[in-house]
């Protein structure tokens, strides 16, 4: 799987062999953990992506809903469960807090972003290298979990395009969306509905936006990478 790769809910939970309810998931491969994540307007978490792609703030998650409980949204994001065990924001605040303080590597984890119902994309392989608690609206303090880009994936996003300029260069939800809809979910050159990439027509490098959904469509593995082939 590659950066920017378009996949089914099915073939996310496939690739992990797991099926993925939460959305933070502490070292459920051997060595890495996986994160949904999203940026669409009204997603319940402000997560936000920076540097172009390179870096990603995954904020951590509320307490589960109890019926007749408090809205978990006005009171704090939890370290601990009620028996004391650690939340998966206590796991992956620790692993930080462990890397920070040189008792161990960073965490290595694995981003998926939501597009829309039943379609995500894979967003590399990170490092956990910093965590906080963060004062949001009303007082209520929730987890920030800093995760900057692996090399590897740097290098992923390069291969399958253009410049690496080019695909780093984040296309925002709303614009995947309309362009996932637009094109029917499947590639525009074959008709092919799996192995679908985000491709920018005009490369950013060459002055192509990633803002706008004309300037982005849905290929295949095969005819992005004879695109790229012509790129002079």
């Amino acid at each position: 799987m590659k950066v920017g790769d378009v996949i089914s809910y099915v073939e996310m939970c496939t690739a992990e062999g797991a099926s993925l309810q939460r959305g933070m998931n502490f070292q459920l491969g051997e060595t890495y953990s996986v994160v949904l994540m999203s940026v669409r307007r009204g997603a319940p978490y402000a997560d936000r992506i920076e540097d172009d792609g390179r870096m990603l703030i995954y904020e951590g998650h509320d307490a589960p809903t109890v019926g007749g409980g408090p809205d978990p949204k006005t009171f704090d994001q939890p370290m601990q469960t009620p028996r004391g065990t650690l939340t998966q924001n206590g796991l992956f605040y620790r692993a930080a807090e462990a890397y920070k303080a040189g008792e161990r590597p960073p965490e290595l984890v694995k981003a998926y972003e939501k597009i829309m119902a039943g379609v995500w994309s894979y967003g590399g392989l990170y490092r956990l290298v910093d965590a906080w608690k963060e004062a949001v609206e009303g007082g209520r303090k929730v987890f920030k979990f800093r995760l900057d880009l692996t090399e590897e994936s740097s290098a992923e996003a390069a291969a399958v395009g253009e410049t690496e300029l080019e695909h780093t260069r984040i296309i925002p939800a709303e614009v995947k969306r309309e362009v996932w809809k637009r094109d029917g979910g499947r590639c525009v050159q074959c008709g092919a509905a799996e192995n679908l990439h985000f491709d920018h027509i005009i490369p950013y490098s060459k002055g192509g936006s990633s803002l706008v959904a004309a300037n982005v469509q849905l290929l295949c593995a095969r005819h992005n990478l004879q695109k790229h082939d012509r790129i002079e």
